[in-house]
């Protein structure tokens, strides 16, 4: 995941970390890092996984996240994101 320098989080996959992360910090990356204001980018974490299908789950399950969730999992406050789920008596409009 990385912290673009408007503040917003940006979540990907790759099988190149350090390649990726020079990519979109030079906006050679995904449209949403190639805009000029979110960059430079700064990575804030990341996860091995054993298979490409799996990181590609995971990557995908983050990006419906809401902000606090994933600020969360980047603190490594691993035991609030069940209370943090969308839906579970609280609304998205931490976005």
């Amino acid at each position: 995941m990385l912290e673009c320098a408007d503040g917003s989080l940006y979540v990907g996959s790759t099988f190149d970390l350090d390649r990726r992360v020079w990519e979109h910090d030079n906006g050679l990356g995904s449209i949403y890092t190639r805009i000029s204001r979110r960059r430079p980018v700064r990575l804030v974490w990341a996860a091995p996984f054993d298979r490409i299908d799996e990181a590609f789950a995971f990557e995908k399950q983050i990006q419906g996240w809401g902000r606090a969730k994933r600020l969360a999992l980047i603190e490594g406050r691993l035991d609030d994101l069940p209370a943090l789920a969308r839906g579970r008596d609280r609304p998205a409009a931490d976005d």
